[in-house]
């Protein structure tokens, strides 16, 4: 009797465990591959801005955008992120501000600026490409963030491939560690609640 609880004990334990280390894997992976092919539009998701500066994790996705942008892969760019706490200007106003100051037409980026989630981020652009007539996008941020906006984007019925940002801020073990953790909360938030 005691030998069987221990054992259903044990495989409560770790089956669990055994979860997550798979689904950590298949997010490290799919973070490492870059499927941009060419598109109508880029998303760049939002992060945080620094008043009129985007923080050093949004300007490594804006940064890539606009590579995305010049080297023709995509026409448009849709740049996402509302006002955070405190903010006077949404972060995709920002985002775009800085792509035109590095060359991209202002009549080549889009803004929407009542995001708050990923989620949000990518409804409020298909909002955007369904209102621009753009059927296909690329979606830019950091490499471990990818594998779930890409899920998202499929559940919105959005056309995407992703390509994460290669000078990403998040480059030690500890801070990709970090961001793990946090999208496996999302994730599996995710995949509960579907917010």
């Amino acid at each position: 009797m005691i030998r069987t609880v221990l054992k259903t004990l044990g495989i409560l334990i770790v089956l669990p465990l055994v979860w997550l280390l798979v689904l950590s894997a298949a997010i490290w992976s799919y973070g490492t591959r870059d499927h941009a092919e060419k598109s109508d539009c880029a998303i760049v998701l939002g992060a945080a801005i620094y008043g009129d500066r985007p923080s050093p994790v949004f300007e490594e996705r804006i940064r890539h955008g606009i590579a995305l942008y010049q080297t023709g892969l995509v026409a448009k760019i849709i740049f996402t992120g509302g006002c955070g706490t405190g903010d006077e200007r949404a972060e995709s106003e920002v985002a775009a501000a800085y792509a035109v100051r590095a060359g991209v037409a202002e009549a080549d980026t889009l803004t929407e600026r009542r995001s708050r989630t990923t989620q949000q981020n990518l409804a409020e652009a298909k909002l955007l490409m369904d209102a621009h007539g753009l059927r296909s996008a690329i979606l830019v941020s950091d490499p471990l963030h990818m594998r779930r906006a890409t899920w998202m984007a499929g559940d919105l019925g959005l056309a995407a491939v992703s390509s994460p940002t290669p000078t990403t801020r998040y480059r030690s073990l500890k801070t990709k560690l970090r961001f793990l953790r946090h999208e496996l909360y999302y994730w599996h938030h995710y995949a509960f609640s579907g917010g």
